[in-house]
């Protein structure tokens, strides 16, 4: 995964400026049908299709992955071929994104899950 130009300002200006940044409450997981950059983009869409909020483990060794399982219900049809973390449900910040491997292809109506402990963010 790698972090957003947003988010890299953010902590330099937390750094060296002595500027505040705090995400509120845990961040948002999303799914992509593409390589979400470093905007989000190619977010999935359709289906029962949200954004997840997920608790991540405290950080060891640079990374942190996420606590509990994250499950999306209803997909629609799709192959997802990468993961984001926003500070929003909607619109907001995106955080850092990175491709899913394999990737995976969905039919309408599938569970796409990501395990505890398989959302891997590293700095690095």
């Amino acid at each position: 995964m790698s972090i957003s130009d947003y988010l890299e300002l953010k902590l330099l200006d937390a750094v060296f400026n002595s500027t505040s940044f705090v995400v509120t409450g845990d961040p948002w997981v999303s799914l992509h049908t593409a390589d979400p950059g470093e905007t989000g983009t190619s977010e999935c869409t359709g289906g029962s299709y949200v954004r997840k909020q997920v608790p991540f483990n405290p950080a060891a060794s640079g990374a942190l992955d996420n606590a509990a399982a994250i499950v999306w219900a209803s997909m629609p049809a799709c192959t997802v071929a990468g993961a984001g973390i926003w500070d929003a449900e909607t619109t907001g910040n995106f955080l850092w994104g990175g491709l899913v491997t394999p990737n995976k292809t969905l039919n309408a109506g599938d569970t796409f899950q990501i395990n505890a402990g398989d959302l891997d963010v590293a700095l690095d």
